[in-house]
């Protein structure tokens, strides 16, 4: 036993009047191998619907804000097992921190934005996003950055201070009923109430089209070369909706041919006048 405690109290390195001994590391390791085992029980009980009755979104809200304070914790206490004492080392670089703070102030921007992304809920991951006109599906969302999905699986990094201060479109708090339109031209001379009623059919027919009572067709506008129409429909899938809207446009453009329905395209008539001079 005195061996071992020799062993422990042997010093390695010396650092003004702090000495790093052995059992410094031992701590060391000892308060991280816990915080681990910690949030790796809490990460399992917060999955765990029996135990804790919360929706996927919000636990891993949960989880992430209590990573983060068990993280803090675990640091504070590795530093004050290093003889650091951490309230005067934070009260005497006050200076050190005010000149930090106004070089990273974009950083603690984001990670306010992330604490308020965490703690409010309005976002959470798996939500889908239009943000500058590019949808996106949210996969992490971190203290600082968020990972997200684009429609191309190309995953990005984004600041989190990029969703709380744009205006964003958050289609998941849509639930089902996600409206969206596709436009056409119709030749004029055409049977109004037959588009109508092959517009609707065939966008109903479209797998992926939900609430299909719903879908309407509507006559907005008399254009210069065609009859311009509205086909309004509900689609769960609002982030491959480009991809349904294609294939929707392929069956209204087979379904016209079969009916003898055209779309017209702007025509100009070129006139070339001869400037031949008469001797």
């Amino acid at each position: 036993m005195e061996i071992i405690n020799k062993f422990l109290d042997f010093d390695l390195l010396q650092l003004g009047e702090n000495i790093l001994k052995v059992y410094h590391i031992f701590s060391i390791l000892m308060i991280l191998l816990i915080t681990k085992i910690i949030i790796w029980i809490i990460n399992k009980a917060l999955k765990n619907k029996k135990l804790v009755k919360i929706e996927n979104n919000n636990s891993h809200a949960v989880f992430q804000i209590i990573s983060y304070i068990l993280w803090i914790i675990a640091i504070t206490l590795i530093l004050e097992t290093l003889g650091v004492k951490v309230t005067v080392l934070i009260a005497g670089s006050a200076a050190l921190l005010v000149g930090i703070g106004l070089g990273l102030q974009q950083t603690f921007n984001d990670v306010v934005s992330g604490i308020i992304l965490l703690i409010e809920g309005t976002t959470k991951v798996g939500d889908i996003l239009e943000i500058d006109n590019d949808v996106v599906k949210i996969q992490d969302i971190g203290l600082r950055t968020s990972k997200v999905q684009n429609r191309d699986d190309i995953s990005i990094i984004i600041p989190n201070s990029l969703i709380t201060t744009n205006k964003v479109i958050n289609w998941s708090h849509q639930s089902t009923k996600s409206r969206f339109k596709i436009t056409i031209g119709i030749a004029y001379g055409s049977n109004v109430t037959l588009v109508k009623k092959v517009l609707e059919e065939s966008v109903s027919s479209h797998p992926k089209i939900t609430f299909k009572k719903s879908v309407e067709a509507m006559l907005v506008d008399f254009g210069d070369s065609s009859i311009n129409w509205e086909i309004f429909f509900f689609s769960k899938d609002a982030f491959r909706i480009e991809k349904i809207k294609s294939e929707i446009r392929m069956i209204i453009n087979n379904k016209l041919i079969e009916n003898n329905i055209n779309i017209p395209f702007p025509q100009m008539d070129v006139y070339i006048k001869s400037n031949t001079t008469h001797k």
